[in-house]
């Protein structure tokens, strides 16, 4: 089978309104992709930027996969949370990017977005914190379902991917 390696870290974020942010983040794949080494899901630890508006987070992304076709080349969804001084913890912006197809060292950019909400919504999550989100995680990539969503941008998260192919040639995997 076709190997892709994926080896990064999710550097950071920029661009939201809320402090002490961290990152939930995992890899979706097509059925004809199979994890071989790594941890397909994770989170990030909170930080709370001290010079300009970038949250640093530097956490490593390290996956081996194998594959028998391109169909459902992996994307990566992120969820950007933010945690206030009693610890309680609201949505800041959901986002997803694919994993670049060439091989080498790549900069991505993921802008992220968050329900909106009713005024009523909007309202309890300036002064109680909390506000609407999604009930599947598959709304994020799915563009049928999220068209239909009333959003408000968020920041835009920072991933430097590094990607690896091996066999695609040996086994008619054509990219």
């Amino acid at each position: 089978m076709a190997e892709v390696h994926v080896i990064g870290q999710i550097m950071g974020a920029t661009g939201f309104s809320e402090s002490s942010l961290f990152c939930k983040w995992g890899i979706h794949t097509g059925a004809a992709w199979k994890l071989l080494s790594g941890v397909r899901e994770g989170q990030t630890q909170v930080d709370t930027p001290q010079v300009g508006d970038m949250a640093y987070w530097s956490h490593p992304i390290d996956l081996h996969f194998a594959t028998k076709g391109l169909q459902g080349w992996p994307r990566i969804h992120l969820q950007v949370w933010s945690q206030d001084t009693f610890g309680r913890c609201q949505l800041a912006g959901y986002g997803f990017c694919h994993v670049p197809s060439s091989p080498g060292t790549h900069q991505l950019t993921c802008p992220t977005w968050r329900p909106l909400g009713s005024w009523r919504e909007q309202l309890a999550r300036a002064f109680v914190g909390g506000g609407p989100q999604l009930l599947h995680g598959d709304t994020i990539y799915s563009g049928a379902d999220r068209y239909r969503l009333h959003t408000v941008t968020g920041g835009t998260v920072h991933l430097e991917i590094g990607l690896l192919l091996r066999h695609f040639d040996r086994y008619g995997v054509e990219c």
